[in-house]
């Protein structure tokens, strides 16, 4: 079993920055790629990035590339998604998972998933 906490989430402007963090714990987490996936209301649960073990590949929907940014420290089992130039679109309830890569979609490996953390971007 793996357990999942996000944080860092927030009222911003459009424009501004956050950073969100994902501390794991109950498996081994530097075995595994890790992402984010965000929900907006009403609409389905997406992939925005996933950063493999060994922090040589990083991976991102074409809707946050080169303002997104994500990372992780495999020492303190955490995993961070830097967010700049934030949009109003951006708005969402943000989650991080194991993920495996499924040929078509990036797809929660564990199936487990934490609380979320808000993240509302104003206009």
């Amino acid at each position: 079993q793996v357990q999942l906490v996000e944080s860092g989430g927030g009222l911003v402007q459009a424009g501004g920055s956050l950073r969100l963090s994902c501390a794991a714990s109950g498996r081994t987490f530097s075995s595994y790629t890790m992402g984010w996936f965000r929900q907006a209301a009403g609409k389905e649960r997406e992939f925005v990035a996933a950063i493999n073990w060994s922090r040589s590949r990083t991976y991102y929907a074409d809707s946050v590339k080169g303002r997104f940014t994500i990372s992780r420290d495999n020492a303190k089992n955490t995993v961070y998604l830097q967010m700049n130039s934030l949009k109003p679109e951006d708005t969402a309830v943000y989650y991080c998972a194991a993920v495996i890569d499924s040929g078509s979609s990036w797809i929660n490996a564990l199936d487990a998933w934490g609380q979320g953390t808000l993240v509302t971007v104003s206009s």
